[in-house]
């Protein structure tokens, strides 16, 4: 049978696929709309099992609040090209949504979340062999809180999230989320600083003073002086305030209301810090 060009615009607007492929799809499948969408997926998975050893350095960042949920996350791409496309990033938010719907624990699990007809790790694979692009779903992370807010930067490549214990103004914990997209902290205070992170920079911190000639009995407490520089530099809420530095994070929240402070955040970008 004839292929007609209603026919194939049906299927693209489908699947997102080009106009060509949409045409052999239907030319193969002898105009069987289901066998055709087939046709489609298991070459866009084909395809982006191709790429899979490829570098996806650009994408999209988005972030969404419903006020005490909030969740962001990347789909990344190779080329700012596709990055800026339309339909790239309505897929980043359709793949947000359902994250903010359905509450997944992990990215294993968001993939594994139905999406149209399939899940949504076969509609990346599908989107990535149409574009001929790795895909990747990357820096998914969830906040909870008594107010929650998203800060997303110009451009869809910086994003953060953020929760509080109380309930606040938008104002307030926008500035708080921006502060976050600015300064890039680690860790919400000095407790929750990794182990790991905190015990390589003791160590960095005591060797240069032995390399400074610092003598031996007074490294110690030379090296913890210097993390306390470092917890200033790394935890949000010692951070100083980057519209007034005369106080830091904590001060400027307990200044706005007594007790309020922050319980999580996460922030995810593409850009080199």
């Amino acid at each position: 049978m004839a292929v007609t060009m209603a026919d194939i615009s049906h299927l693209r607007k489908m699947t997102g696929a080009g106009m060509m492929d949409c045409k052999n799809a239907l030319t193969e499948a002898v105009g069987d709309f289901d066998k055709a969408v087939e046709i489609i997926r298991k070459k866009g998975q084909a395809v982006a099992a191709k790429r899979s050893d490829r570098d996806a350095s650009e994408g999209c960042v988005l972030a969404k609040s419903t006020g005490k949920y909030a969740v962001i996350l990347a789909l990344k791409c190779e080329t700012d090209f596709v990055a800026k496309n339309e339909d790239f990033i309505k897929l980043t938010e359709d793949v947000l949504d359902i994250a903010v719907a359905n509450k997944p624990a992990d990215t294993e699990a968001l993939l594994a979340l139905p999406m149209g007809d399939s899940t949504v790790a076969e509609t990346v694979a599908v989107r990535s062999g149409i574009t001929g692009e790795k895909m990747e779903i990357d820096g998914f992370g969830v906040v909870e809180g008594e107010k929650t807010t998203v800060y997303i930067h110009q451009g869809n490549k910086l994003a953060t999230i953020v929760s509080f214990n109380q309930d606040t103004t938008d104002e307030i914990a926008h500035e708080v989320a921006m502060q976050i997209a600015a300064m890039s902290p680690i860790a919400v205070d000095a407790a929750s600083v990794p182990a790991d992170v905190l015990e390589r920079e003791k160590e960095i911190a005591a060797d240069k003073a032995r390399e400074e000639g610092k003598p031996e009995n007074l490294i110690e407490r030379i090296a913890q002086g210097r993390i306390g520089k470092f917890y200033k530099e790394v935890c949000l809420l010692e951070q100083d305030y980057v519209k007034d530095p005369s106080m830091n994070i904590g001060q400027f929240l307990d200044k706005s209301s007594k007790g309020l402070t922050v319980t999580a955040f996460k922030r995810v970008t593409l850009n080199e810090d």
